[in-house]
């Protein structure tokens, strides 16, 4: 205690959150007014000391009591800047009515290292960035207490409910650094061996427990929900064990008590929940009040509760407004998703009478809403205009939830943002003016991926070089400061593969341009590629180069989002053209080994695409498809008769001395003696030949394919139909179904040994040059479903149970499990949907921006490969690049 007349010298020392006073005699006057003659920094500090007296908060010249609250205040503000571990101020010097003081600092120690013990080094890894100890960050009290509760409560929330951390510091080879050591003891998991109820006669035990949904006893069969215990989860679960009450009609159920019990020795806990369950109610009335939008009986088909229905409680709030689903069919959406931002509904019990309760729905509707400022941030390498242009909501336009939904959607189909972390702000929301500005917050991921890998495929070494720019720019392709490395920012999409082996290369382009225009959303393609081959013999593994089989392609497409029935729906039209040049490439694929064949064709396509928001990891939505593939029929007019071509009696000749006459489709030919003629073989004479003075028919089988597929003729239908739905948080069931059809006009004609259906295995189309469609069936191997010709004809179903891992924006991670079932055939007397080959398996898919979709799967095929007898059992098949 300073007593007045005492000369006292008086130190403030401030170590952790406490303070200290040690006084010496020193002339001060208690209670008197002083004024500041100058403050003197000293001790081991950095910082300069007009800055340390600026942040004291004391100014030279002004009147302050020592000890007082201008003193207290300053070390209060020094402390909070939690840059020093040590704050003590002295009175250097007395002057009349002047004061000068020392203010002596210890400055707290820099962090030079760290490390973690006791857990993985990834996951030490991760630890470190989640709570930011870089080196050079400063190490007080705050820091080590703060790290020290972070990381047991995130531990804790994992179900290791004993852990304990320990930090100590060390210096370091200077002063000012110190080393930090962190040793983690996780302990075991506290798991819950039982969880008891009492009180309980309507709804059993065993339905109580699966109302817990993060709370779960012991179970070895049970995979995605552990026995561990978290007491903010269990908490919310004890609501939920109420709302299960209120389903059934048990209004007034309520927990009595429950008490948790731990058994340090095996580290399990033993819960017991006292119920009283009360008596089971029905709705009576039900009255609405105060709508003037929508008549009573428009509200009454959404809330779909009438009198007599048990009492559910957590039906009515969810028909009300219901939070787990944003664009749920309840009444409030059905008012803001007409323009009525300000609308609230409430639901009121207004009498009960037995077991009877009436409700009035008391709504008051307010003024209209229309949105005003729309903007985005966050999108630093996207240009605006790409964004806005998928937004449903405009400025000026009445304000809808549904629109607001959709172009969350929008966003996160683009590709080129995380999906998860897009977030639509409410701000300036004036009531008064029936206004609301709304700003998306995004969030850039790379949106261009590079494919790199080499493998053994086709009895050979395989490598592919693959790049795609997802967000490319067409118009800065000139700019020079637009290279960074490439110009982006646009929307359009570009990309460039490469893939080769000793005997085949496949090079391809292609471009497409989401907004062709810039006004409409109408989307325009292109592609070009060219492919070679050259003769392969699988056993020798030797390659003959002067025998090859070149593919140039070239396709036009052009896709416009419809607005009926709706605005998921999209009509995309193409053309295509490829040329197929045979040289001395005798292999079975035709009958001749040189020559061409071309194909152009036309394909229209309908789809609808409502599936979101994460175009990796859909939760949602469906996706449906019909498309059809045509060419020309050129047998109606290209005067060929391909029912006799290939029979000798087409031809019709006569001996005429030294030569002979023959007629073809009413035009008459003299050939002379010795003159090589090409005509079609017949069963009487397979292989005429040219001898004598009389010229016989030659007979060359490949001139019959050269005419038949001089141009392919054909058409495809192919339907697709893709369902998500949520089953539990994220869990997702995926359903699918396709069908396939190809066949030919003319069946004299017949079918074209291009374009077939390619049934079993991965679904990569890996090397092949004939126009084929690969598809997937896991449990066989590639292509082992069809034909060696390919099907013509095929059918797949599969249902896919998919859980994330982790859906961060540098990799989103889901493993699945799959049941599905298909087959091919090559006409439709042998169709049958029912006849499937059948499989079952599980896998893993990792997405990561940079390089794509990869996985696997291990599935099980039931069935025999057909013209085998044994089942096809457990195949690996690795996943590189398919979508979805």
């Amino acid at each position: 205690m300073l007593k007045k007349g005492l000369q006292l010298l008086f130190t403030i020392l401030i170590i952790g959150n406490s303070t200290k006073l040690v006084a010496q005699e020193t002339k001060l006057e208690n209670g008197k007014e002083y004024i500041l003659g100058s403050i003197n920094v000293t001790g081991k500090n950095k910082y300069s000391e007009q800055t340390v007296v600026t942040f004291s908060g004391l100014e030279k010249g002004q009147k302050i009591q020592v000890p007082g609250e201008d003193i207290s205040s300053a070390i209060k503000k020094l402390w909070k800047l939690g840059l020093f571990s040590d704050v003590n101020f002295y009175v250097n010097e007395i002057k009349g009515d002047s004061i000068f003081l020392e203010l002596n600092l210890m400055e707290s120690p820099k962090l030079s290292d760290i490390k973690i013990l006791g857990i993985r080094k990834g996951k030490a890894e991760d630890l470190i960035k989640d709570t930011d100890l870089k080196k050079g960050k400063v190490v007080n009290e705050n820091l080590i207490t703060t790290t020290k509760n972070y990381i047991e409560n995130k531990y804790k929330k994992d179900g290791f409910y004993n852990t304990k951390v320990i930090i100590t510091t060390t210096p370091d080879s200077t002063e000012t650094e110190v080393k930090m050591i962190v040793n983690i003891n996780k302990g075991s998991k506290v798991k819950i061996k039982s969880i008891d109820f009492s009180g309980n006669s309507q709804i059993t035990d065993a339905k109580l427990r699966r109302a817990l949904k993060n709370t779960k006893q012991k179970n070895p069969l049970r995979i995605f929900k552990l026995s561990k215990f978290i007491k903010e989860k269990y908490n919310e679960d004890l609501a939920s064990l109420i709302d299960k009450y209120k389903e059934t009609g048990f209004r007034d159920a309520r927990i009595v008590s429950d008490s948790i019990t731990y058994d340090k020795e095996k580290n399990l806990l033993n819960i017991k929940i006292n119920l009283e369950e009360g008596k089971k109610y029905y709705f009576g009335d039900i009255r609405f009040l105060g709508n003037t939008i929508y008549t009573d009986q428009q509200l009454s088909r959404v809330l779909g509760l009438k009198k007599g229905d048990v009492y559910n409680g957590v039906q009515l709030q969810k028909r009300i407004a219901d939070n787990s689903s944003p664009d749920a069919e309840d009444i409030t959406n059905l008012y803001q998703n007409n323009g009525y931002l300000f609308s609230s509904i409430n639901p009121v019990e207004v009498k009960t009478v037995n077991d009877t309760i009436d409700f009035e729905i008391r709504i008051t509707e307010g003024p209209i809403a229309y949105f005003n400022k729309i903007t985005v941030v966050g999108n630093d390498k996207t240009n605006d205009h790409v964004i806005y242009r998928e937004l449903k909501t405009k400025p000026g336009q009445k304000y809808s939830k549904e629109d607001l939904i959709r172009s969350v959607r929008e966003i996160g189909q683009l590709g080129f943002f995380d999906p998860e972390a897009i977030r639509p702000d409410f701000k300036n929301v004036d009531a008064q003016a029936g206004t609301v500005d709304i700003e998306y917050n995004v969030v850039e991921k790379g949106a261009s991926q590079i494919e790199l890998q080499g493998g053994y495929g086709g009895g050979g070494f395989i490598g592919t070089l693959g790049l795609s720019f997802n967000n490319f720019s067409a118009r800065n392709i000139f700019k020079k400061d637009s290279y960074k490395p490439l110009p982006m920012g646009d929307g359009q999409k570009m990309s460039l593969r490469l893939q080769g082996s000793s005997y085949f290369q496949t090079y391809s382009l292609s471009f497409s341009e989401p907004w062709f225009g810039g006004r409409k959303p109408v989307s325009f393609s292109t592609s070009l590629s060219h492919s070679k081959q050259f003769l392969y013999n699988y056993q020798t593994r030797d390659v003959t180069r002067n025998q090859s089989f070149n593919i140039t392609s070239l396709s036009v497409g052009i896709a416009k989002q419809l607005n009926v029935p709706d605005d998921y729906f999209v009509l995309s039209q193409s053309v295509s053209f490829q040329y197929y040049d045979l040289n001395n490439y005798n292999t079975g694929l035709f009958t001749f080994g040189d020559g061409s064949s071309r194909n152009l064709a036309y394909t229209i396509g309908l789809s609808r695409n409502s599936k979101g928001i994460n175009p990796i990891y859909p939760t949602y939505g469906s996706e449906f498809s019909v498309s059809g593939r045509f060419t020309l029929p050129y047998s109606l007019f290209n005067g060929v008769d391909y029912k006799n071509l290939g029979n000798l009696e087409e031809y019709k000749y006569k001996h005429t001395g030294a030569s002979y006459t023959y007629t073809e489709n009413g035009v008459t030919t003299i050939v002379n003696e010795g003159d090589y003629l090409e005509a079609i073989p017949s069963q009487s004479n397979p292989n005429p030949k040219k001898a004598g003075s009389i010229a016989d028919a030659v007979a060359d089988p490949s001139k019959v394919d050269q005419k038949r597929f001089n141009w392919l003729e054909y058409y495809k239908v192919k339907v697709k139909a893709d369902w998500y739905t949520r089953i539990y948080d994220k869990l997702v069931l995926r359903s699918l179904g396709e069908f396939g059809f190809m066949g030919a006009y003319n069946q004299d004609r017949g079918l074209v040994p291009f374009e077939r259906f390619y049934l079993g295995g991965d679904g990569l189309a890996n090397f092949a040059l004939d126009g084929r469609e690969t598809i997937q069936l896991r449990g066989y191997p590639n292509n082992s479903l069809s034909s060696v010709d390919g099907g013509t004809i095929y059918n797949k179903f599969s249902l896919e149970l998919r859980y994330p891992i982790t859906l961060k924006q540098a990799a989103t991670i889901y493993g699945l499990a799959f049941l599905e079932g298909g087959a091919a055939f090559n006409d439709f007397k042998q169709y049958n949907p029912f006849n499937l080959q059948r499989s079952a398996g599980f896998g893993l898919r990792v997405f990561m921006p940079a390089f794509g979709l990869l996985g696997i799967d291990f599935a099980h095929g039931f069935d025999a490969i057909p013209g085998e007898t044994s089942k096809s059992g457990w195949q690996t098949h690795f996943i590189i690049g398919q979508q979805f």
